[in-house]
């Protein structure tokens, strides 16, 4: 199948009118990320925290005030673009599949989205960084950036997931939550009062560890943010193998139902 610029800036456009269309969606981004970060500083304490970051090898100590805001942040993030994401991806599904029934070219499609999350949770995490380095000092700018990028990614690429696999708003909207907040609190140095195994398998992970280095460290922690960006990669393309089945078998049932036709009449 050859490339059709196309119909692929079409499709991107659509997408993103649609993300820009869910007033919900954008409430949370533009009140919900600063509100969380705000809740975070007045209500955690100021006293002196010392937690082992693994990502640098070392103990970091911060004000839990400021250590509360970068995860309280972080959590904003997963649950906005993990929300703009399914809810996007829920309610086109069914003209999306009409779509590729009418011709229109699969990987196009499925391409425009993928480039629609990048787009939308690029905007949220240059605005979430901005707003905490209005809130707090920042050792690392930059590498903070990528870290909430990272987040936003694999949550975004975690909606896009449940977007095309469940039947219905309210289970998505509680795996979506439920997710998000297990994640964030498990990850929180503020809260975690154990060492647990198996965190560095959750989708947060990665990219909660280049955060709080960025932030309270002169130390880089790049290979870390990679596992972020890897969730996004795995969950995408688990997506787009779902999105890819679904409409094939839509296919085959048009395909029987023209074949017929003749038969029948």
């Amino acid at each position: 199948m050859t490339f059709r610029p196309s119909a692929y800036t079409e499709m991107l456009r659509c997408t993103l009118l649609g993300h820009l269309r869910s007033r919900m969606a954008v409430l949370l981004a533009v009140a919900f990320i600063p509100a969380w970060i705000m809740v975070a500083r007045l209500c955690a304490s100021d006293r002196a925290l010392r937690f082992s970051l693994e990502s640098v090898h070392a103990d970091v100590h911060a004000p839990a005030n400021h250590v509360s805001q970068v995860v309280n942040a972080l959590a904003a993030v997963t649950l906005v673009t993990g929300f703009s994401m399914f809810m996007e991806t829920f309610k086109a599904g069914e003209m999306d599949r009409r779509l590729v029934l009418a011709g229109y070219p699969k990987v196009q499609m499925l391409l425009a989205k993928v480039t629609a999350v990048a787009v939308v949770t690029t905007l949220i995490a240059v605005y979430t960084t901005v707003l905490l380095r209005g809130s707090l000092p920042v050792n690392q700018l930059g590498p903070l950036a990528l870290a909430v990028l990272g987040a936003g990614l694999a949550y975004g690429g975690i909606g896009l997931l449940l977007g095309s696999l469940v039947r219905g708003e309210l289970e998505g909207f509680f795996l979506v939550i439920m997710l998000s907040l297990v994640d964030t609190g498990l990850q929180n140095p503020v809260l975690n009062v154990a060492d647990l195994t198996g965190l560095s398998v959750l989708p947060l992970y990665g990219a909660c560890q280049s955060a709080l280095a960025a932030a309270f460290t002169s130390f880089s922690a790049w290979p870390y943010g990679l596992l972020s960006f890897a969730w996004s990669a795995s969950t995408s393309a688990l997506a787009l193998l779902a999105f890819h089945l679904r409409t094939r078998s839509h296919c085959r049932i048009a395909a029987d139902t023209v074949a017929a036709a003749p038969q029948l009449g």
